[in-house]
């Protein structure tokens, strides 16, 4: 995070929230920018300015003494992140790919996690396909989701494979639906409950992030995230 008026104000955001910010690195690259563009009908458009800004080298940052549940990659930060999976592998830590996009980074992680959570993007980019993509991801990670938005999900995780539709809400902004999902799964993950559940429970994040503007004003609190949760799905 660079030191400017963006980057300062997204970390006075976060400690706002009571994050623990005490990894977050700062110095002299600009923050990147982000404009999104949202349609009529809560699908949005996004652009993007990366800049000068550089990724971090893979000595940046010292994770050993931190005591992870779940590690979750996004592929943006490629030199300190194979490593650390690598190294959670090891120490049986469950690891998690937010692939978005086809790119070096993501390329780089999706043979090397436990759950590779991608997009309906990746899918087509990488294999012109949903179907197509959930078998050939499933022989790179044990365990396989592609996100549809509003058509729910499909998954595979060794020989079983299924679907959830999408919980039923009326999507004003799309911004930031993702990454609720990726969070949410992350979190459900670290509390050991059931497939189905981690699948729903992250679909009920997505879901509620659509409804509202913004992509931290979408993100829900746990009681209006547990009644869509336990509300069950539509048929």
């Amino acid at each position: 995070m660079g030191r400017d008026l963006y980057g300062d104000k997204h970390f006075q955001e976060l400690e706002d929230y009571g994050v623990n910010t005490r990894l977050i690195m700062r110095g002299d690259s600009p923050t990147p920018l982000s404009t999104v563009l949202v349609k009529p009908d809560g699908k949005r458009c996004l652009i993007n300015y990366k800049g000068d800004t550089l990724a971090l080298p893979v000595d940046a940052l010292n994770f050993s003494n931190v005591r992870a549940q779940v590690v979750l990659f996004d592929g943006h930060e490629p030199f300190i992140s194979l490593p650390l999976a690598q190294t959670a592998k090891q120490a049986g830590i469950p690891t998690v790919l937010d692939a978005g996009s086809v790119h070096d980074g993501t390329l780089a992680l999706m043979s090397h996690v436990d759950y590779l959570v991608c997009s309906e993007k990746f899918a087509v980019q990488y294999a012109d396909s949903e179907d197509k993509a959930l078998n050939r991801l499933a022989e790179l990670a044990p365990n396989v989701v592609i996100t549809l938005g509003e058509r729910g999900l499909i998954w595979r995780r060794g020989n079983e494979q299924g679907a959830l539709p999408a919980y039923a809400v009326t999507a004003i902004d799309s911004t930031g639906a993702g990454d609720a999902f990726h969070g949410a799964f992350a979190a459900a993950l670290a509390t050991g409950i059931e497939w189905q559940a981690v699948l729903r429970y992250a679909g009920a994040a997505g879901a509620l992030c659509c409804t509202q503007m913004g992509a931290r004003l979408g993100l829900p609190g746990q009681q209006q995230h547990a009644l869509l949760f336990n509300q069950g799905l539509q048929a």
